[in-house]
């Protein structure tokens, strides 16, 4: 089995931390987005994990054969952003054959992979979700046991399952002539080849798909969810801070502190992630994520992200700093 990430995405929404970070390697719980997906993925032994970049993908790059040396890795560029299904053919080479499993880059799934690679038929993995019409649709057959038909945000949604960015496909190889169709034939959706069309061409073709109700679907897209991703994250599995190692400062769990961090005279926590080498002095941090060498001194945050190196003095005040940010007051 081979799995495909595509992580090319420039994450415009996540700025300003993804004008120097890639977004699947902004930190969340303690590891950036994609080392979550990547430790879930890696109990499946795949025959090879083929990781999609572009957009700063040397980081991807580089964190991936650092940290999971073990994993058969091959990366793929993808030159040019013309969508996910344009993606997901980059990473498909020509005698691709058998199950391929695909998992986008900047998701966390709360699933037991292994339950959906043993599945006799191809799946596609879903969440029922209040505002169907903001999500790409399933809509099943009468019997609730195969997929019919996908439908893009839909105005009139024919169910409240969304697509959540998890496919598995029996044979790569159905898969990638779909993809090809769409280049060949210049189909594009909003200005994108779409990896929904593939797979609604392939359903069209007889292949079937059924529908994996996932657990939870943690979206690291945005600042407030991906602040949501890090309390579900370190609520799922706990901190890893024993209150005694730091002493003169309170820790208030789940908080996970990564090497060579400081905290002195503080109070960290509930819900605070902090990267290698982070600092927070003096000071009070609840519900907020520190990347790399980021210090907190004098001031009293919550609900905040500090990018690699940023420094806050101060008093109590929300904020939302990128890399190499500076402030004081």
């Amino acid at each position: 089995m081979k799995i495909v990430i595509p992580a090319a995405g420039q994450g415009t929404r996540l700025r300003p931390h993804t004008w120097s970070v890639p977004k699947v390697m902004l930190p969340v719980a303690g590891r950036p987005v994609l080392g979550h997906i990547l430790a879930d993925l890696a109990g499946l032994e795949p025959d090879e994990v083929r990781l999609v970049v572009g957009y700063m993908g040397e980081q991807c790059e580089a964190y991936v054969r650092e940290t999971f040396p073990d994993l058969r890795l091959k990366v793929v560029w993808q030159q040019r952003q013309l969508g996910l299904g344009h993606a997901v053919l980059q990473a498909l080479e020509a005698d691709d054959q058998g199950p391929l499993l695909v998992v986008l880059g900047d998701t966390v799934f709360d699933v037991d992979y292994r339950t959906i690679v043993a599945s006799p038929r191809s799946v596609l993995g879903v969440r029922r979700v209040p505002d169907p019409e903001r999500f790409g649709i399933v809509e099943l057959d009468a019997a609730g046991e195969r997929v019919v038909r996908l439908i893009e945000k839909p105005a009139d949604p024919p169910s409240d399952l969304a697509l959540v960015g998890l496919y598995y496909v029996l044979a790569a190889e159905r898969l990638r002539g779909a993809l090809d169709g769409l280049v060949t034939g210049d189909v594009m959706t909003r200005g994108e080849y779409q990896l929904t069309d593939a797979l609604q061409a392939m359903i069209d073709e007889g292949e079937w798909f059924v529908p994996h109700e996932i657990g939870d679907w943690f979206d690291c897209g945005k600042p407030e969810t991906l602040l949501s991703t890090n309390r579900a994250l370190l609520d799922r599995a706990g901190g890893n801070v024993d209150p005694a190692d730091f002493d003169g400062a309170r820790i208030v769990a789940p908080v996970t502190v990564g090497p060579d961090c400081v905290i002195e005279n503080a109070v960290v926590g509930p819900h605070v992630s902090l990267s290698r080498g982070a600092t927070v002095r003096d000071a009070i941090v609840r519900d907020s994520i520190l990347a790399d060498e980021a210090l907190v001194e004098g001031a009293v945050l919550e609900g905040s992200i500090l990018g690699p190196r940023s420094r806050v003095r101060g008093s109590a005040k929300q904020l939302n700093l990128g890399d190499g940010s500076e402030v004081t007051w």
